[in-house]
C-alpha cells in the first residue's frame, strides 16, 4: 500500500478551459490577444501545485476531432455550440505554458480527456496510490473509490465515496446508471424520456443498476416516486435508449496511453520559455516572480484595472428584438440580471423593466411599465415574462446580480423564480473584505473598477420630488438600467477572479452566503403574523408605566422638565441636582448618553428612572405603535429585510422593522415577543445554540479544562466560578456564578480589569485577581488570546473556523486606543463570526 506517498493529481484541462473562460473577465493584451482563459487556467494549476507541492501532475485535454463515441452515436454532443474563437485562440498558449512549467500534458486522439483520466485513475487505484482528480465534471464521480477523490477548485469541495453518496444519493458504482437514466442535454445523451433526477434516483435507490432495474421491471410500480405506476412501460419502450446512454456515460478506463503513472513526475520548469510567454501575453506579476520577486497572495481589496470595453446598450421594444435577446440569453451560460421597480420595498414593488448582460459592454433593457412608453409595438408584461421565465428558471444557467435576494422576491409576485443564483457581487465583495467599504453597486464600481455609475438621483431627482422609476422617461431609464447589468457583470469578473485565489473564502461564499440568498428571500416573503389586540393591550399598560415614570422623574428633579430633551436633562442632572460630570460630549457638554446614565444609576435614582423611561418609550414607539402600521394589506403579516452584507463579522442584520433587537430580558420585551403568533394548527419554534461562543472559544483555544467542562455537560459559569473562587461547584453562590458569567463573556469580548470591575461592582484590583486566576486555571485561553493578537498583527486579519476573514486596519496603529480596540476585535471576531457562520449553515440545512 502506497498511501504514504503524495497523491497523483490528474487535472481535467478541458473542464478548466471552459470554467476559466466563463469565470474570468475577457482580458486582452496590447496586441488584442484574448488572455482571460489563459490566466484562469494557469492560476488554477498553480494553486494545485501549491496545494500538492510534491505530487506527480498530469494535465489532460480533449483532442481535436471525433471520438469512438461519435462513431457509434453520431448525435453525441451534436447540440454543443462551436468553441468561441476567443477561447480557441487561448488553447495553444495554455499548452505552451503548461509545458514550460514542467508538467505532463496529455492529449490522446479518438478519446476524451475523461477517458484518459479514467485510465490513469484506475491504474493508480490498482497500485493503491492516492489520486486526486481536479474537475468540475459530475460524470467523474463514477471514478471515485478508496484511493480516488474528486476536487473542485471552483467550490473548494472534495468528494470521496461517502461524499458522492451525500451529493448524488448513490455510491460511485451507480453513478453511470443514474446519469444514463436521466440523460444529458448538454452532451445529447438521450436517457429515458420522462425520467428526471428524482425519478432516476428513485429507480436506482430502489432497485439498483440499470441491469437490475430491467430484471425487476414488475417491482417499479411499488416504488414511491411520482409516476412509478406507468414507469415500467416507459422503461421497456426505451430500453435501447437506456443501454446506449449507459454506454455513452461510461468513462473508458483501458485506453492505450504512451505514458504511465510512473511518468508523471513534475520536471524542472523552463524559465526562459515561461518568461517569453509571460512577456508575450503580458502577465506582469508572473514575470516579476520569475525575476525573483516574492510570491504574494492577491489582496482581497486590490482593484483590477477597469475594463475598457465601449458600452453598447439596447432598448428592447419589439417582438423581434425580444426574440433576438431571448436567443442570446439561451446561448449564454452566465447572465447578469437586474429588475427595475416602483419601490425598494420588495413586498410593494411592481416590475417596471428588466435588464440583462451576457458580455462586457453589451446589455439590454426591456421597458415594461414606463408612463411614457409609446412604441409602435408595446411589449406587455405577460409577453416579456412568458419569454423570460424558461430562461430564469433554467437550472443550467448561471445568474449574476447585485443583491439578487431583492430581485428573487420581486419576481416571486409574478410566479417566476431565478433557479440558479450563482453569483452575487454584493456578497462576493463582502466575503472578500467585509470592512473594505459599502457593498452597493455604485460604491463597488468606484472601488473595484474605478468607474462612476449613473446614480438614481441623476435620473430621478432627489427628495420629495424624486420620480418613481416608472415615471422616468424610457430613453433616460434604459441607459441607467442596462448599465446596472453591465457593471454587475464586470464586477463579478473582477471579484470572482480574486475569490478563485482564496479557496477558503470561495468555499464560504459557495457553501454559506450564496445558498442563504434563497432561504432569506423565502423567510422575508413569508413574514410574521402579529396579534394586534395583544399589542394594543400592552400599549395601554406602557402608557400608564411611562406616565408613572414621568411623575417619578418630576418628583426626583423637584420640578417638571422634558425627559426627551438632552439639554434639559443635562441641566437637571448637573446643575439643579449637582450630580458629578463623569464624561463630556465631543463639544464639551456634560454627557447624558446611555452608558453614562447606566453608571450614574448605580448611585443616583433619577438616572435609573430616566433609563426605565427611555426603555418604555422606545418599546412603545418602535414596536407597540409601529408594528401594526407595518402589516402588509395583502398578506396580513409583517415583512422585515435581512441583510447579509452589513456587519463586519458575518452576522445578519434586520431592518424595516428590526426584529432582532426586541428585548428578551425584560417583562415588557417578552410580552412584545408574545404578540408574534403562529396560524391555527401551527407553533412557533425558537432554536438556538447554548453558549455557542464559549464553546467556540473552547474549540479554538484547545483548553483542556474548558473542553472537559462542556463535554461533561456542566453549567459552564458554575464550573468557571468554582475554578476562579477555589470552591466546589456545590459551594458556588448565585453571586459567584454572576461574576463568573461576566468573566466568561467579558474575556471573549476583550474586557479589561477596569471594565470587569465596573460590571461586577468590585475594586479594580479584585477584578484583576479574578482575571489572573481565570488564566491560571484556563491557560489555553490565554495562549489563544496571545497567539491571535500576534497573528492578527502579522496578517492584518483574523479568521473564523469556516475561513471568513475580518480585516483589522488598526491592528498595527501607533494610536494605542485604536490598536487595543483592534486587538479586542481580533479576539472576539473569530468567535462571533464562527457563531454567525454556524447559524447560517443551520438555516440552510433546516
Amino acid at each position: 500500500m502506497t498511501d504514504s506517498l503524495p497523491p497523483i493529481v490528474l487535472v481535467d484541462g478541458s473542464s478548466y478551459l471552459y470554467r476559466a473562460f466563463h469565470a474570468m473577465p475577457p482580458l486582452v493584451n496590447s496586441k488584442g490577444q484574448a488572455t482571460g482563459a489563459i490566466k484562469g487556467v494557469i492560476n488554477m494549476v498553480r494553486r494545485l501545485l501549491k496545494d500538492y507541492p510534491d505530487s506527480p501532475v498530469a494535465v489532460v485535454f480533449d483532442a481535436k476531432g471525433k471520438t469512438f463515441r461519435d462513431d457509434r452515436f453520431p448525435d453525441y454532443k451534436a447540440q454543443r455550440p462551436p468553441m468561441p474563437d476567443d477561447l480557441r485562440s487561448q488553447i495553444e498558449p495554455i499548452h505552451q505554458i503548461i509545458d514550460g512549467m514542467g508538467l505532463a500534458r496529455i492529449v490522446v486522439e479518438g478519446v476524451e480527456a475523461d477517458d484518459v483520466i479514467g485510465t490513469l485513475a484506475r491504474a493508480a487505484s490498482a497500485a493503491q496510490r492516492p489520486t486526486v482528480i481536479s474537475t468540475g465534471d459530475k460524470d467523474m464521480a463514477q471514478l471515485v473509490d478508496e484511493y480516488v477523490t474528486l476536487e473542485n477548485t471552483m467550490t473548494d469541495t472534495r468528494l470521496d465515496p461517502a461524499g458522492v453518496v451525500e451529493k448524488f444519493g448513490v455510491p460511485p458504482e451507480l453513478i453511470i446508471d443514474l446519469l444514463a437514466l436521466m440523460g444529458d442535454k448538454v452532451d445529447n445523451i438521450p436517457g429515458v424520456p420522462g425520467v428526471g433526477q428524482k425519478t432516476a434516483l428513485g429507480l436506482v435507490q430502489g432497485l439498483g443498476s440499470i441491469a437490475d432495474i430491467y430484471q425487476r421491471l414488475d417491482e417499479v410500480e411499488t416504488l414511491s416516486f411520482r409516476g412509478a405506476k406507468t414507469m415500467a412501460k416507459k422503461l421497456e419502450a426505451h430500453r435501447e435508449d437506456a443501454e446506449m446512454s449507459y454506454w455513452l456515460a461510461t468513462i473508458k478506463t483501458d485506453c492505450e496511453l504512451a505514458v504511465t503513472i510512473d511518468d508523471l513526475a513534475v520536471k524542472e520548469p523552463d524559465n526562459e520559455l515561461l518568461a517569453e510567454l509571460y512577456e508575450t501575453y503580458e502577465f506582469k506579476t508572473w514575470i516579476r516572480e520569475l525575476a525573483g520577486s516574492s510570491m504574494n497572495a492577491p489582496s482581497a481589496t486590490a482593484a483590477p484595472e477597469p475594463a475598457t470595453v465601449e458600452a453598447k446598450y439596447d432598448i428592447v421594444n419589439t417582438s423581434a428584438q425580444l426574440a433576438d435577446w431571448v436567443e442570446r440569453l439561451n446561448a449564454a451560460s452566465v447572465i447578469a440580471f437586474d429588475t427595475e421597480t416602483t419601490s425598494l420595498n420588495y413586498m410593494e414593488a411592481e416590475l417596471v423593466g428588466v435588464s440583462f448582460s451576457v458580455a462586457l459592454g453589451e446589455a439590454a433593457y426591456i421597458p415594461i411599465a414606463h408612463a411614457d412608453i409609446d412604441f409602435p409595438e408595446q411589449l406587455a408584461l405577460e409577453v416579456v415574462l412568458s419569454a423570460l421565465k424558461p430562461i430564469l428558471e433554467n437550472p443550467q444557467k448561471q445568474f449574476v446580480g447585485q443583491n439578487l435576494k431583492y430581485d428573487q422576491s420581486v419576481l416571486a409576485k409574478y410566479d417566476v423564480s431565478i433557479a440558479n443564483i450563482s453569483f452575487d457581487t454584493m456578497l462576493e465583495s463582502y466575503v472578500l473584505n467585509s470592512v473594505a467599504g459599502r457593498h452597493d453597486m455604485d460604491s463597488l464600481a468606484e472601488r473595484v473598477l474605478g468607474y462612476r455609475t449613473v446614480k438614481y438621483e441623476d435620473i430621478a431627482g432627489k427628495g420629495a420630488k424624486q420620480l418613481r422609476f416608472d415615471q422616468v422617461p424610457v430613453a433616460t431609464a434604459a441607459h441607467y438600467a442596462a448599465e446596472d447589468a453591465d457593471i454587475t457583470l464586470r464586477l463579478h469578473h473582477a471579484l470572482f477572479a480574486q475569490l478563485l485565489t482564496q479557496p477558503s473564502l470561495l468555499a464560504l461564499y459557495s457553501r454559506v452566503e450564496r445558498p442563504l440568498i434563497d432561504v432569506l428571500s423565502r423567510i422575508e416573503r413569508t413574514g410574521v403574523a402579529i396579534d394586534v389586540e395583544k399589542l394594543a393591550e400592552q400599549g395601554i399598560e406602557l402608557e400608564k408605566e411611562i406616565e408613572s415614570l414621568q411623575q417619578q422623574a418630576y418628583l426626583l428633579a423637584d420640578g417638571e422638565f422634558n425627559l426627551g430633551s438632552t439639554k434639559q436633562l443635562s441641566e437637571v442632572l448637573y446643575e439643579r441636582l449637582n450630580i458629578p460630570v463623569i464624561k463630556k460630549t465631543p463639544k464639551g457638554a456634560p454627557s447624558t448618553a446611555e452608558p453614562v446614565l447606566l453608571e450614574l444609576a448605580e448611585t443616583y435614582e433619577l438616572p435609573r428612572v430616566i433609563m426605565a423611561y427611555r426603555s418604555a418609550t422606545k418599546l412603545k414607539s418602535t414596536y407597540v405603535d409601529k408594528l401594526p402600521t407595518l402589516i402588509n394589506a395583502t398578506t396580513g403579516r409583517v415583512h422585515t429585510s435581512y441583510h447579509q452584507a452589513v456587519t463586519a463579522t458575518g452576522r445578519l442584520s434586520s431592518s424595516d422593522p428590526n426584529l432582532q433587537n426586541i428585548p428578551i430580558r425584560t417583562e415588557q420585551g417578552r410580552r412584545i415577543r408574545k404578540a408574534f403568533v403562529a396560524p391555527k394548527g401551527y407553533k412557533i419554534l425558537a432554536a438556538d445554540y447554548s453558549q455557542v461562543e464559549l464553546r467556540i472559544m473552547a474549540h479554538l483555544s484547545g483548553d483542556e479544562r474548558l473542553i472537559e467542562a462542556f463535554a461533561a455537560g456542566e453549567d459552564i459559569h458554575r464550573a468557571t466560578s468554582a475554578e476562579v473562587f477555589g470552591v466546589t461547584p456545590m459551594e458556588v453562590s448565585d453571586d459567584m456564578r454572576r461574576k463568573a458569567k461576566a468573566i466568561n463573556f467579558g474575556l471573549i469580548y476583550g474586557m479589561s480589569a477596569f471594565g470587569l470591575a465596573k460590571q461586577i461592582q468590585v475594586p479594580r484590583g479584585e477584578a484583576q485577581e479574578y482575571i489572573d486566576r481565570y488564566f491560571e486555571r484556563y491557560p489555553g485561553v490565554r495562549r489563544f488570546m496571545d497567539d491571535i493578537r500576534t497573528k492578527a498583527a502579522d496578517m492584518g486579519y483574523v479568521e473564523t473556523i469556516m475561513g471568513r476573514r475580518l480585516y483589522l486596519p488598526d491592528i498595527n496603529s501607533s494610536n494605542g486606543m485604536r490598536r487595543q480596540a483592534a486587538e479586542r476585535t481580533a479576539i472576539n471576531a473569530p468567535m462571533q463570526g464562527t457563531a454567525a457562520d454556524i447559524i447560517k449553515r443551520a438555516m440552510i440545512d433546516v
